[in-house]
């Protein structure tokens, strides 16, 4: 493997990274400002308010998008896979 395949497998590892984590750091933040708003319009500040419906709802995306997010793993898995294969490592 040259030089050049390393980096694009980097590159390549770095955006399965961004596009698998992004829906539940997008939903993580939405539900963190409507907690935050709600917080600060009725004066309560607990901690426990704003994590266990931010956590709720993290686990309830990743349930829904683990399909999608492992068949992306698998089609970067495929792409490291061609990489080794023309390299014909021993």
């Amino acid at each position: 493997m040259d030089p050049e395949q390393a980096i694009d497998l980097g590159r390549q590892a770095l955006w399965v990274i961004v596009k698998v984590s992004t829906p539940m750091l997008i939903v993580a933040m939405v539900v963190g400002v409507i907690m935050g708003i709600f917080q600060a319009m009725t004066s309560i500040q607990e901690m426990t308010l704003a994590f266990v419906p931010k956590i709720a709802l993290v686990i309830i995306v990743l349930i829904l998008t683990l399909p999608w997010m492992m068949q992306e793993l698998m089609n970067y898995t495929y792409e490291i896979m061609k990489y080794v294969e023309s390299a014909k490592i021993p």
